[in-house]
């Protein structure tokens, strides 16, 4: 299991994927602050996180990263202003947690392909156990 410092890490680095345009919209902010909660980090910490950004902690577990790489996925997407800049930090934020090019280019082809680029959790971890085999 993830403890408080990786989970710090997780909520830091994306609160950093959503700042890559300059600014949180309200729906960013508002799905991060629901991961928060789901990762018991209260709203004073997830706050503080937004101005103070603490260093990356690599994920040891294949399927935390996999887990990462969806919220990553669902964040970009929850913007419908989501561009082809957003899918190139996509892409390099799954390279740095160590997930495979394959795999990330993969998903991100075939978001096209779903409602609203959403790909489903099943579908996205069919595609890494494939590559991860």
């Amino acid at each position: 299991m993830v403890n408080r410092v990786e989970k710090l890490s997780l909520l830091s680095e994306m609160i950093a994927f959503a700042k890559y345009d300059k600014d949180i919209k309200n729906i960013e902010y508002n799905f991060l602050l629901g991961v928060a909660r789901q990762l018991d980090i209260s709203r004073e910490d997830f706050e503080y996180l937004i101005e103070h950004p603490v260093t990356y902690t690599h994920l040891k577990s294949h399927s935390e990263r996999i887990v990462q790489f969806h919220r990553l996925v669902l964040l970009m997407n929850i913007d419908s202003e989501s561009s082809n800049k957003g899918a190139i930090k996509l892409y390099n934020f799954g390279l740095r947690m160590g997930l495979s090019h394959e795999s990330i280019s993969k998903v991100l082809y075939l978001m096209e392909s779903f409602p609203n680029k959403i790909v489903p959790p099943d579908v996205l971890i069919d595609i890494f156990k494939t590559q991860y085999n």
